[in-house]
């Protein structure tokens, strides 16, 4: 049995599909659970509820942890740390192996290319929950109270993807409007296509060897610039690439309206410089090319007009 713990997000559905090439048994987990498969047994819990969790993870070979919350600080601080004590108990009475699908916030400002091992050096608040909760993993892993890894991806794009480049580049143009970037289109960008890494995670969460390691998942080295990832996406909607820049003091105007952007402000560090995202370790191990931006922004245009 391989359970997923947030199963309704684009990872947790993605990677059902995937997880089907290595087991006959999977269960989904959320509030409010969805089959993917045919064959998918449903679960519903809520993770901050330790009773629930357990009863959730029993009997699981491997659990994979890619619940998402409100994006909002104040929630992050108080059921992030909750969410992850009550998954790691879980995980040690059933005796179950833990894969942690971590997004990079944890490493704060990077000069140069993020890896596996880039310091935890975090300079937004949501930053200093993920490196918390990563902690506690990484304590439980030294100790040998329990087999886990931590997997990372860059920011997403694909279908279905919550990302900013989504709603402001793909969706923009889906809608015949201009697109728009966030600060300066001038700097580099790494992205994760979100097949690719629901794909990896699959097979590392099956691959022993790869346990009480933290890994990148498989992401394109040919970084863009925003502007590259516009105008590819243009062309592949076959429109003009007009687009804007979105200054931060327009985001801090737009946020005293819009919750989701005030609470995207801290973040946009990620924004003013190169953003660069290394998965060389991953590459090297199991052999594996990331998808190319040209066919990953191809496939999930296609998506989208399908």
């Amino acid at each position: 049995m391989q359970t997923i713990l947030g199963s309704t997000g684009i990872i947790g559905r993605e990677l059902a599909k995937e997880l089907t090439k290595y087991s006959p048994h999977l269960r989904l987990v959320s509030r409010s659970p969805k089959k993917v498969n045919q064959t998918d047994e449903l679960f519903t819990a809520d993770l901050r509820k330790q009773n629930e969790v357990i009863k959730a993870v029993k009997d699981s070979e491997t659990v994979y942890l890619t619940a998402g919350l409100k994006y909002n600080t104040k929630v992050w601080s108080a059921e992030w740390p909750l969410i992850m004590k009550n998954v790691i108990e879980a995980c040690k009475e059933s005796g179950s192996k833990l894969v942690f699908f971590d997004n990079v916030y944890s490493y704060g400002r990077v000069d140069g290319w993020m890896t596996e091992d880039t310091p935890m050096n975090p300079v937004s608040k949501k930053g200093i929950v993920r490196k918390q909760i990563a902690e506690m993993i990484l304590n439980e892993v030294n100790t040998g109270a329990l087999k886990a890894q931590i997997v990372r991806a860059a920011d997403f794009y694909g279908y279905g993807t919550l990302a900013f480049v989504t709603m402001m580049v793909f969706d923009n143009y889906a809608k015949g409007d201009k697109a728009q970037w966030l600060l300066s289109d001038k700097f580099l960008h790494s992205f994760t296509y979100a097949p690719d890494a629901a794909r990896a995670t699959a097979l590392l969460g099956n691959t022993e060897l790869a346990y009480n390691q933290l890994w990148h998942l498989p992401t394109d080295k040919n970084v863009l610039t925003g502007r590259e990832f516009i105008e590819l996406t243009a062309s592949a909607f076959g429109v003009k690439p007009k687009f804007m820049n979105v200054p931060k003091w327009m985001l801090r105007v737009i946020g005293l309206f819009t919750p989701e952007i005030r609470e995207s402000i801290e973040m946009l560090y990620q924004n003013d410089s190169d953003y660069l995202f290394s998965s060389d370790k991953f590459e090297k191990a199991f052999g594996i090319k990331p998808t190319t931006y040209r066919q990953g922004i191809s496939e999930t245009v296609k998506a989208m007009s399908s």
